[in-house]
């Protein structure tokens, strides 16, 4: 049985709806509360038993890489000062049997280019997609490990989904669906961003993947679709022909962090759930009399 070893996260994009704060500094390093939305896709990774992280790069995204490396300065100050709990932190951002990759996409030509790229890395395995807009707070479990538990009973590529309400439909990939179990199904079709009246369903997938090496030869076979770029569900689509494909309806709460509304959101409801800040914050909200 193949195991889910490495997580590919496209991290090249330009950020744009966070400007002025992404022209010099990358949106995935964006705090929620005193981490930045890379770290929790990261943590949401190494929780479901991933040991290698593969970054998809570009331009101004060196922050990434130097959150992600050892800081000797800074630990070498915490250590003088005494700082053991600081100090620890620091240190625990990646274990030390886990490895940091990185790749450069040149061109931003799409979520399903920037897969591509980390061909090289990922070879003939089973990987991981995560994308660090959206943080997920499982129920108990992280939508990632939910997912592997699946990829690891059906060895098939699975796609994180949840139900989209009216409208909001058209931002998303929609996948129509036979019914395998409670929270599993097989997918039968997929689209990207349909007009409402055409989407096969009320199922969209977020940033979620595990997807088999064979993703590689649609992705090159993909011409380029919606926005002029190459579509991760185009080449998705493709597989279709030739293996079963699954969509997870995770448990747990989804925040659209490459939104300003969902940004807050996450940033206001991890601060109430913060062990350090939850009290004091809950009372500073109360105090607002909203």
């Amino acid at each position: 049985m193949k195991k889910i070893r490495k997580a590919v996260f496209p991290v090249a994009g330009l950020g744009t709806r966070f400007l002025p704060a992404t022209k010099a500094s990358p949106k995935e390093m964006l705090p929620v509360v005193d981490k930045p939305l890379i770290q929790y896709a990261v943590e949401e990774a190494l929780e479901a038993g991933i040991d290698q992280l593969i970054f998809i790069t570009g331009r101004s995204k060196r922050a990434i890489a130097d959150h992600f490396d050892k800081a000797y300065e800074l630990e070498a100050e915490l250590e003088k000062s005494n700082k053991q709990k600081m100090l620890d932190i620091v240190r625990s951002i990646v274990p030390s049997h886990v490895s940091c990759i990185y790749t450069r996409q040149a061109e931003a030509l799409g979520l399903g280019h920037a897969v591509l790229c980390a061909e090289p890395v990922v070879g003939d395995e089973p990987f991981a997609v995560l994308l660090a807009d959206d943080l997920i707070d499982g129920n108990g479990q992280a939508c990632l490990s939910q997912m592997v538990d699946e990829f690891n009973r059906y060895q098939y590529s699975v796609l994180g989904v949840q139900k989209v309400e009216g409208a909001d439909i058209e931002k998303y990939g929609v996948v129509a669906v036979e019914p395998l179990e409670e929270h599993v199904s097989r997918i039968t079709r997929i689209v990207e961003k349909p007009p409402l009246a055409e989407a096969p369903s009320d199922l969209g997938v977020v940033g979620r993947y595990i997807l088999t090496p064979g993703i590689f030869t649609e992705i090159r076979n993909t011409g380029r679709g919606a926005g002029g770029e190459i579509q991760l569900t185009d080449a998705i689509q493709s597989l279709l022909s030739k293996e079963k494909v699954l969509a997870h309806r995770f448990s747990g709460r989804r925040y659209d962090c490459g939104s300003k509304e969902g940004y807050l959101e996450a940033t206001v409801e991890y601060a109430l759930k913060h062990p350090e800040l939850k009290d004091s914050f809950r009372a500073y909200l109360k105090s607002l009399k909203l």
